[in-house]
C-alpha cells in the first residue's frame, strides 16, 4: 500500500449528474463508478477462503495418506495473519511486513510484498491483523467504465 485509503461520500444528485453527463444507462454498479474520480485510490478485496476441514489427504482408494492436520493456531498466530517481523542481524536484517505461514514446531515463514520468503522464530513476529479470509489492497487505478 503506497498511501492511506480514505472514505468519500457524495450526494445522490452528483451521482445522477455524472451518469447523465457521461451518457451511461441507469444501473447500480454504474452509479457507483460515476461517483469516483478517475485518480481516486480503490480498495480491492479478494476472497481467499479460510482453510479446509479435511483432516488428512487420502489416496485413490480412500485410505489416509500422511498424518492428520496439525493445529490451526501456533503460539497465537495462524496462517494468513498479517505480521511485522523485526530481524536485528543476518542476511534478512530489517523490518518486514507480510503474510505469515505457521508451522507446528514454531518457525514461521513470512511472505513480503517484494516477494521475499523469510523463515524465522515466532518470537520475532508482531501481529498486525488477524486473517479473516480476505486480502486487501489499496491502489490507484484509472477507472474505465
Amino acid at each position: 500500500m503506497d498511501g492511506a485509503c480514505h472514505l468519500e461520500t457524495v450526494i445522490g444528485s452528483m451521482t445522477k449528474y455524472n451518469r447523465i453527463r457521461q451518457e451511461y444507462p441507469k444501473a447500480p454498479w454504474i452509479d457507483a463508478a460515476c461517483v469516483l474520480s478517475p485518480k481516486m485510490p480503490v480498495l480491492t478485496i479478494i476472497a481467499l477462503g479460510r482453510g479446509s476441514r479435511q483432516m488428512c489427504r487420502v489416496e485413490t482408494c480412500g485410505f489416509p495418506r500422511g498424518k492428520p492436520k496439525a493445529v490451526k493456531r501456533v503460539n497465537g498466530f495462524q496462517t494468513g495473519d498479517t505480521v511485522r517481523v523485526v530481524i536485528e542481524k543476518g542476511k534478512y536484517w530489517g523490518v518486514h511486513v507480510g503474510c505469515a505461514a505457521v508451522r507446528e514446531r514454531g518457525d514461521f515463514d513470512v511472505a513480503t510484498a517484494s516477494g521475499k520468503r523469510i523463515t524465522t522464530s515466532w518470537r520475532r513476529f508482531g501481529l498486525l491483523q488477524r486473517f479473516g479470509g480476505y486480502a486487501y489492497d489499496c491502489c490507484r487505478k484509472e477507472l474505465s467504465v
